[in-house]
């Protein structure tokens, strides 16, 4: 591994020059890798190591929109596209991507499959470390791991695409082969991750749970409202609160941040904004940081995981989901910025 330091921090990380594709795909020239669940991760990580020339079966319920989706992707029925248990059956290396309820309620059928020698692949650390919760108990006669992509599968897809990656982290929970990091570091090498850098299970869940509910995700989008909504309040147009509230930032300073750091967009910015930015900068930390705490003593108490649990195992979950996503969609803000997405000059030329 590379020792790479991180704000003076030493850590060790594996990258695509010391652990390249073709020593990937020697590692798993023997393997079948059946990634179970065709909906967030699993089209992305699928269609990556196929593209990179590992041998790759894809697991889902027959007669779902994500079966057919696989079957547009290039999946074919009995070949290289199975019922989940069957891909379980076929795969030396079993990609558990169901949702973490799918996990949940899949594991007594998928745990029968397991074979001597398999690994058992995730790409979250939720239901084995919530293993009181799910029930996922791996058998002592498999490999165990994880390889974490942080970022979508949507932006994993496209960023391998682009012949770029994005950075994952991995971990071995159970190494029953010897060879399970060389096999786990491998996967992820060939689902095209940037660099790779080691966590543990635990690690991976609690961090990933804290992030989307705050920086990534929640957080982003309760500021985002919140600011819009003062502009709005003081009169200004729905065109001018969205384009300072979000188009801005994901158009311009967000790209700054990603290829240069916060200084670097600081430096890039007018003296006006760098003042007062400085000086708020504070006060919002200051303002959060006490529910980033009580949000981090959810996760790790395990509140948080039984909620989604609870939630995502209703029958009626996508139902609830859409009207949720639904009020989003038809807010004001967001109907703003479908208005302002329609005149970025790229749609222009698509006659959008």
């Amino acid at each position: 591994m590379a020792k790479i330091n991180f704000g003076g921090t030493v850590e060790e990380v594996v990258t695509r020059e010391e652990f390249g594709l073709d020593k990937a795909r020697d590692v798993l020239k023997n393997e079948v890798v059946a990634v179970l669940g065709y909906g967030v991760q699993g089209p992305a990580q699928a269609m990556n190591m196929r593209d990179n020339g590992i041998n790759v079966i894809v697991g889902q319920r027959q007669g779902t929109s994500n079966w057919n989706r696989a079957i547009a992707d290039g999946w074919i029925p009995g070949v290289t596209l199975f019922t989940v248990e069957e891909a379980a059956e076929r795969g030396t290396v079993i990609q558990y991507l169901l949702s973490d309820a799918g996990q949940r309620s899949q594991w007594p059928k998928i745990v029968e499959c397991l074979n001597e020698g398999d690994m058992l692949y995730f790409s979250h650390g939720f239901s084995v470390t919530f293993k009181d919760d799910t029930g996922v108990i791996p058998p002592p006669h498999v490999d165990v791991a994880l390889v974490a992509p942080k970022g979508s599968g949507t932006s994993v897809r496209r960023n391998f695409l682009a012949g770029s990656g994005i950075n994952a982290s991995f971990a071995v929970h159970q190494d029953f082969t010897g060879h399970a990091t060389e096999r786990t570091i491998a996967l992820g090498i060939a689902i095209g991750a940037g660099y790779l850098f080691p966590t543990t299970f635990k690690n991976e869940v609690y961090s990933d749970l804290t992030g989307e509910r705050g920086v990534l995700i929640g957080a982003l989008s309760g500021v985002m409202e919140a600011q819009y909504n003062v502009l709005r309040k003081n009169g200004h147009s729905p065109s001018e609160a969205f384009n300072e509230t979000v188009e801005e930032l994901t158009q311009s300073l967000i790209r700054l941040v990603a290829e240069n750091g916060m200084d670097f967009m600081y430096a890039n910015c007018s003296t006006t904004a760098q003042r007062g930015a400085l000086d708020w900068h504070p006060r919002f930390r200051d303002a959060v940081a006490p529910v980033f705490d009580d949000l981090y003593a959810s996760v790790l108490s395990g509140n948080e995981a039984r909620i989604t649990l609870e939630a995502n195992g209703r029958p009626d979950y996508r139902e609830k989901l859409e009207v949720e996503l639904k009020a989003i969609r038809e807010s004001e803000m967001w109907q703003a910025g479908a208005a302002v997405r329609s005149l970025r000059p790229e749609n222009w030329q698509k006659g959008e």
